[in-house]
């Protein structure tokens, strides 16, 4: 059997029609996508120290070689899904994989920090797209009934990048330099295009949506408000200060600004209505909540392992890595329970087992050591990984086909904020219940009790995310009854 031709009406139905071989080689070119974006945030993190040295730059201005990435991904990433939905999403994939690897190159080639920091954010850019249109491209790929099968393989790639990212970004310094750190994603994304160019679906051509139905202003205010309030959780590492009240200020009059231009604009970046679809608000709600939990244990695991448990640094980063491989190895077989039992039913069984690691790592007595530890953050992880699977096939599953772009942007913003906002909100309760002014000399009396405050409150967030559940279902419920 012939695979499809990329504009044949098979391959723009996408779904069961197309070649299963094809759909495969489409889903390796989604999967890599999502690797090389995740992969662009944890092998950065790793290089600072040398980056700093390099350029003879204090870690103020280093830093900024992964909040420009990141800062790039959370402003865009909505109406980067936006324009896919517009403009053809197989075009704009196609874009932001290009973007992503000659930004690499530029990254690998920079002469200096500043023109690194230009190339990240160009990077980040086109991880937007990379993110926002993987997830979008599963309804036009797959079959629905594999739906969750194909998210749990793409939050596997995540996984596998956040748990590669900072052994690869290590060995790649330590040899060739940190150079190589951006240039090892150019040969994978010629492959990431190669496959994506090969294997997607054709855009579909319906005249419905137009370039001139773009939301300039929407665009604008959304990424003003969200650049706001991201550098309001990061800058001054989220403690609170003149700088970060005016940035949180700012981010509130964007949000009143941009609810205002969205109810008055021809054709919204984010219609109002959406947001009263109650399945969406509460997924998107629960996405929040529960990467703010997750943020939690790389905030609070480096401290408790080395400062409350004497452990050295090989011993801290082989701990930690425990929580990513399990996301790794969790992901795929997520997404086939998913599909066999249904994606709101185990949404909920992923966020009790969030709820309950988190509850077991508040009432750990610092005598059980690492295992004390260790097994409650599997059981987190592996909850975790059920949650993002299924909660991503029960948000994407029934939506149109020309919003799913705009839809999985928005996942993947309420992600990003979730992981922004507990970092610098977590990290801000763990130094308060330690009690001590300076969190890397605190006594290990004092961070074992700061732990067990943070991950009591990591726990009610994963309570209320459950509620916000049964919430959601109980209000669709009640509107297909009155429907």
């Amino acid at each position: 059997m012939k695979p499809l031709a990329a504009g044949s009406p098979a391959a723009l139905a996408g779904g069961p029609a197309r070649n299963p071989a094809s759909v495969r080689w489409a889903l390796a070119g989604l999967s890599l996508s999502m690797l090389l974006s995740s992969l662009g945030t944890s092998t950065a993190n790793v290089g600072l120290p040398t980056l700093a040295h390099a350029f003879g730059a204090p870690f103020q201005q280093v830093q900024w070689v992964v909040l420009a990435y990141l800062l790039a991904i959370t402003t865009l990433i909505v109406s980067v899904g936006r324009l896919g939905d517009m403009i053809g999403r197989r075009r704009l994939l196609l874009s932001g994989i290009s973007l992503f690897t000659a930004a690499s190159v530029l990254c690998g080639l920079a002469p200096t920090l500043w023109l690194l920091i230009a190339a990240r954010a160009a990077q980040g850019l086109g991880a937007a797209a990379m993110m926002a249109l993987t997830m979008a491209f599963v309804g036009d790929t797959v079959p629905k009934e594999r739906t969750g099968s194909a998210m749990g393989l793409l939050g596997t790639m995540s996984s596998v990048g956040t748990a590669l990212g900072p052994s690869l970004g290590g060995l790649l310094i330590a040899g060739p330099g940190w150079r190589a750190v951006f240039l090892v994603n150019v040969p994978l994304g010629v492959l990431a295009f190669a496959l994506a160019s090969r294997h997607l679906p054709a855009d579909r051509r319906d005249g419905r949506t137009e370039r001139g139905g773009f939301d300039h202003l929407g665009t604008l205010l959304l990424a003003l408000t969200l650049g706001a309030y991201s550098l309001a959780m990061t800058v001054g590492r989220g403690r609170p200060g003149p700088l970060n009240l005016a940035l949180l200020a700012a981010a509130a009059l964007g949000v009143g600004l941009f609810v205002r231009a969205e109810a008055r604009a021809a054709s919204p970046l984010l219609r109002p209505a959406v947001f009263r679809e109650p399945l969406l608000s509460s997924g998107l709600g629960m996405s929040a909540l529960v990467s703010t939990v997750m943020m939690t244990t790389l905030v609070v695991g480096p401290f408790h392992l080395s400062r409350g448990l004497g452990l050295g640094e090989a011993a801290v980063g082989l701990v930690l890595s425990a929580g990513p491989l399990v996301a790794a190895l969790t992901g795929v077989p997520a997404g086939r329970i998913a599909d066999r039992f249904g994606s709101r039913r185990m949404t909920v069984a992923g966020l009790a087992g969030v709820g309950l690691g988190c509850g077991a790592l508040s009432l750990a007595p610092v005598s059980l050591g690492v295992a004390g530890y260790l097994v409650p953050l599997v059981v987190v992880t592996a909850g975790y990984a059920v949650f993002q699977t299924a909660n991503n096939t029960s948000v994407m599953t029934d939506v149109g086909p020309d919003r799913r772009g705009v839809v999985s942007g928005v996942l993947n913003l309420s992600r990003n904020l979730g992981l922004v906002t507990g970092a610098s909100v977590m990290g801000a309760v763990f130094a308060l219940a330690s009690g001590a002014g300076d969190v890397a000399t605190a006594s290990p009396e004092d961070v074992a009790h700061g732990m067990r405050i943070t991950f009591a409150v990591a726990a009610a967030l994963a309570v209320t995310a459950i509620a916000l559940a049964a919430t959601g279902r109980a209000l669709a419920r009640r509107r297909a009854d009155a429907g």
